[in-house]
C-alpha cells in the first residue's frame, strides 16, 4: 500500500515544483524588466526644454536695446520701449449669411497665431447691414511673450513678402501713442493656410502694441526688427 501513495503523491511534488519554476521565471522576467526600466527613461518623464529663446527677443536683448539706448539716450535700461502684445482681428462679413463663416475664419486665425481666438459680437444691431444685437462677426486673439515674437518673425521674413504688389508698410499708421496698426487683405500669404483647403479670402488686421511713448520711438523699434516701411 505504501507505492501507491508515493505514486499519488509524486505528481503533486512535481505540480509544486513547476509552479515554483514558473513563479521564479516570472521573478526573474520581472526583475529584468525593472532594470530595463531603469536603464532607458520612459516617454512620459521627458520634459522639454525650458531655456528656448526666440529668434527676435534674443535680437532684442543683444542689438535692438543698446541701439535704442543710443539713439534716444536712455538713461534707465527700463525706459527703453519694448513691444507688449500684438492683436489679431478678423472680421467676417459674410456671417450675415452664413454664420458657419465665422468658425472657419476662427479655425484659420488658430493655425495663424498658434493659439485659440475668441468669436467676436455684435454689440448692437444694424438692420442696415442686416447685423442682430449679439451676432456672431467675427475673431480676434491677443499674442504675448514666445508666441508674440514667433508670430512677428513669421510676418516679417514670410508673410509681407508673399504679398502681391507689396511696396512697404505706411510708416504713419501710428495712432499717437506707440501702436501701430496694418491691414493685411489676404489671409492665403500666412504659409499655415492651405490654399486648397481655404473657403474664403479674409481679411486680417494686425494691431502691434509697444509700450513707446512716442510714434517717433515706435518707428525706430519696429524698424530694428526689419519692419519694411515705405521711404
Amino acid at each position: 500500500m505504501a507505492e501507491p501513495k508515493t505514486e499519488k503523491g509524486a505528481p503533486k511534488a512535481a505540480k509544486k515544483d513547476a509552479k515554483k519554476d514558473v513563479k521564479s521565471a516570472k521573478g526573474g522576467e520581472g526583475a529584468s524588466a525593472k532594470a530595463r526600466g531603469r536603464d532607458a527613461a520612459p516617454a512620459q518623464d521627458f520634459v522639454a526644454p525650458t531655456d528656448y529663446v526666440p529668434r527676435l527677443k534674443k535680437h532684442y536683448n543683444e542689438v535692438v536695446r543698446d541701439q535704442l539706448i543710443k539713439e534716444f539716450g536712455y538713461k534707465n535700461p527700463l525706459e527703453v520701449p519694448v513691444i507688449d502684445k500684438i492683436v489679431l482681428n478678423m472680421g467676417v462679413g459674410e456671417a450675415v449669411n452664413d454664420t458657419k463663416k465665422v468658425a472657419s475664419a476662427a479655425a484659420d486665425l488658430g493655425l495663424i497665431a498658434g493659439q485659440k481666438p475668441i468669436v467676436t459680437h455684435a454689440r448692437k444691431a444694424i438692420a442696415t447691414f442686416k447685423v442682430r444685437e449679439n451676432m456672431p462677426i467675427g475673431a480676434k486673439v491677443t499674442l504675448r511673450k514666445t508666441r508674440m515674437y514667433e508670430f512677428l518673425d513669421r510676418l516679417v521674413t514670410i508673410a509681407l513678402p508673399r504679398i502681391r504688389d507689396f511696396r512697404g508698410l505706411n510708416p504713419k499708421s501710428f495712432d499717437g501713442r506707440g501702436n501701430y496698426a496694418l491691414g493685411i487683405k489676404e489671409h492665403l500669404v500666412f504659409p499655415e493656410i492651405d490654399y486648397d483647403k481655404a473657403e474664403s479670402l479674409l481679411g486680417l488686421d494686425v494691431i502691434v502694441c509697444t509700450t513707446a511713448k512716442t510714434d517717433e520711438e515706435a518707428r525706430a523699434l519696429l524698424r530694428a526688427f526689419n519692419f519694411p516701411f515705405r521711404q
